[in-house]
């Protein structure tokens, strides 16, 4: 079933602009329409046969501007196709837009669509026009979507007018587009491991310079990093379990250099109980590791996979 917008539209009052003193400017009016909760996308692709030769020294070079019929009757732009030049029986490439930008959500409002030849100086020359809804393309190739591209002007001073070629639809797809709170709500469920850079480029820890440093009055950047980042992910891991790792230095008591040394010094078992877990295993490391190098974080990425 289409999801509708139930919401408003606004005509808010004129806005005068104003700068040059004794003039006046023109008005700007900002009108809003609420947007529904559709989140498809579609993706369709479109041939001509048959346009109109507009230009002297060739052919056309055709393209399509998409327009979307507002509350008020008014249409605005929502896609462009590319420009194919030199032709009368153009084939656009597939393109994806978003329902709601085609239609809000409303798959019987009216989609305008006008088929244009392109002119480098930008007076492009109109070729015609035809409309259709997203209802109507959703049912993809088929008889009906193949639409006569009309001219009214040129309907209205020519007996014998017909129309300016046909545009056909070629194929038509829809998907959802998820949010993160959809695979959320879905069961999904984020397995955070940490991994800290224990490389010299970091600085003497005894230093205040230095991003390790153990300042009695505040965190440091590690720390302060870790716990806005770990704060916000903990509650999408259901176990609060967090494996955290370091890379980059030498391991007592025999000095050699580890890429992916369990912070809690567990190989093992190298999960930590909640962020403040694993800040503590991070401080207790700082006071045994000598920071060293190189800065190489592929085996602690390869361990977590």
């Amino acid at each position: 079933m289409p999801r509708y917008s139930y919401g408003i539209f606004l005509s808010l009052s004129l806005y005068d602009l104003s700068g040059i003193p004794g003039k006046k400017c023109g008005v700007i009016i900002l009108t809003a329409e609420e947007l529904s909760n559709c989140r498809d996308i579609a993706t369709m692709q479109l041939c001509a046969n048959k346009l109109d030769k507009k230009d002297f020294f060739g052919k056309s070079d055709p393209f399509l501007v998409f327009y979307r019929s507002n509350e008020d009757g008014t249409f605005t732009i929502c896609h462009k196709t590319e420009v194919i030049k030199n032709t009368l029986n153009p084939v656009w490439q597939p393109f994806t837009i978003p329902v709601r930008a085609l239609c809000n959500g409303d798959y019987d409002r009216t989609v305008k669509v006008d088929v244009y030849d392109w002119d480098r100086d930008g007076s492009h020359d109109f070729i015609g026009e035809f409309t259709t809804s997203y209802r109507e393309l959703s049912r993809g190739q088929n008889q009906f979507n193949v639409y006569e591209v009309l001219h009214p002007k040129k309907k209205g001073k020519k007996k014998k007018y017909i129309n300016s070629g046909t545009v056909t639809l070629l194929s038509f797809k829809v998907e959802s587009e998820y949010t993160f709170v959809d695979f959320i709500r879905g069961g999904t469920q984020l397995n955070f491991t940490v991994a800290i850079d224990f490389t010299a480029s970091n600085g003497n820890p005894s230093q205040p310079t230095s991003l390790h440093y153990m300042s009695p009055y505040q965190m440091n950047a590690y720390a302060m990093a870790l716990k806005a980042v770990g704060e916000i992910i903990q509650d999408y891991d259901s176990d609060k379990l967090f494996p955290a790792y370091g890379f980059g230095a030498k391991m007592p008591p025999d000095g050699k250099i580890s890429h992916a040394f369990p912070l809690n010094g567990d190989s093992d078992h190298p999960n930590c109980v909640g962020i403040e877990g694993v800040l503590e295993a991070y401080f207790q490391s700082l006071r045994t590791v000598q920071l060293y190098g190189p800065t190489n974080f592929a085996p602690v990425i390869n361990k977590v996979a």
